[in-house]
């Protein structure tokens, strides 16, 4: 991926709670529910419903959120396209957990099979 530091700059300063009601709507659209959408990041990231609430309450930007992640050990095996770009070639780390992030979201939207969507 041909990012430049403004962009990865753009996404590490973003906060997580101006994205998360997007999520939340792109899903609830495809009549998919918040409590999925919480089982797909809680798998991603570790965070549970409390922790999430209490990240977003806080306002974390996506590093923040990022760094204080422990992102699932198959995290690696999202793959494919996402906003242009394949994933897998993403050298930005940050931007690549945020892409993965997007992936999940996308996929649960598409109305794919949970066991799919989580790697399992």
């Amino acid at each position: 991926m041909n990012n430049t530091n403004t962009h990865n700059d753009r996404i590490a300063k973003l906060t997580f709670a101006s994205v998360y009601p997007m999520y939340l709507l792109k899903v609830e659209k495809k009549g998919r529910t918040k409590d999925e959408l919480h089982q797909v990041i809680e798998w991603l990231t570790g965070f549970d419903n409390k922790k999430l609430m209490e990240l977003i309450n806080e306002k974390v930007t996506f590093e923040m959120f990022f760094q204080r992640a422990t992102l699932h050990p198959n995290a690696h095996l999202i793959t494919g396209m996402i906003c242009g770009y394949r994933i897998e070639d993403i050298e930005d780390t940050l931007t690549q957990k945020v892409r993965y992030l997007d992936k999940l979201v996308d996929e649960l939207a598409k109305d794919r099979k949970m066991e799919k969507i989580l790697r399992q």
